[in-house]
């Protein structure tokens, strides 16, 4: 199963244009060489509406099976990325999650423990992974990610084990 993914990029800087954005030609090179595809890219500020309004969006989109969202999961008053996916879900993947943390803990040190990096799944059976904002975190998450994206997406369709 060839799957495709879209994204949205959480981050003031990217979003005026003061900041490269790094981390989509990363994702993308990245999806191809595993045969997924980066289907679609939303840029948005740092604000609770704007990431909800994207996500949604993106959620929405027939060619997108996974939702992917960088930035916005460390603990600053800015981050507001996991509180706003998790209005949206109606359950979360802890697992992802977890195992995010642990590879980043023992990568980075304990601040690594601090990312609010999940999985949820939204209404209609549409996953979502959030991601810090950084292209280290971001290809830590891909290597999680597409170890269990196919099986996830089988399993939200209802296919068996």
């Amino acid at each position: 199963m060839s799957l495709n993914y879209c994204m949205v990029i959480t981050s003031d800087k990217v979003y005026a244009g003061l900041k490269e954005d790094r981390i989509t030609p990363l994702v993308s090179s990245t999806l191809e060489s595993r045969g997924r595809r980066l289907a679609a890219v939303s840029k948005v500020r740092n604000t609770f509406e704007e990431i909800i309004s994207a996500i949604a969006s993106m959620a929405s989109r027939r060619e997108c099976d996974i939702v992917l969202v960088t930035g916005g999961t460390g603990p600053g008053p800015r981050d507001v990325t996991a509180d706003a996916v998790s209005r949206l879900a109606i359950y979360t993947l802890p697992g992802y999650g977890e195992e995010f943390r642990r590879l980043s803990a023992s990568e980075v040190g304990p601040r690594g423990l601090l990312s609010r990096a999940e999985a949820y799944v939204l209404p209609g059976g549409k996953p979502v992974f959030t991601t810090p904002g950084n292209p280290g975190a971001v290809a830590l998450a891909l290597k999680i990610i597409l170890g269990l994206d196919t099986h996830l997406v089988d399993q939200l369709k209802g296919k068996g084990h």
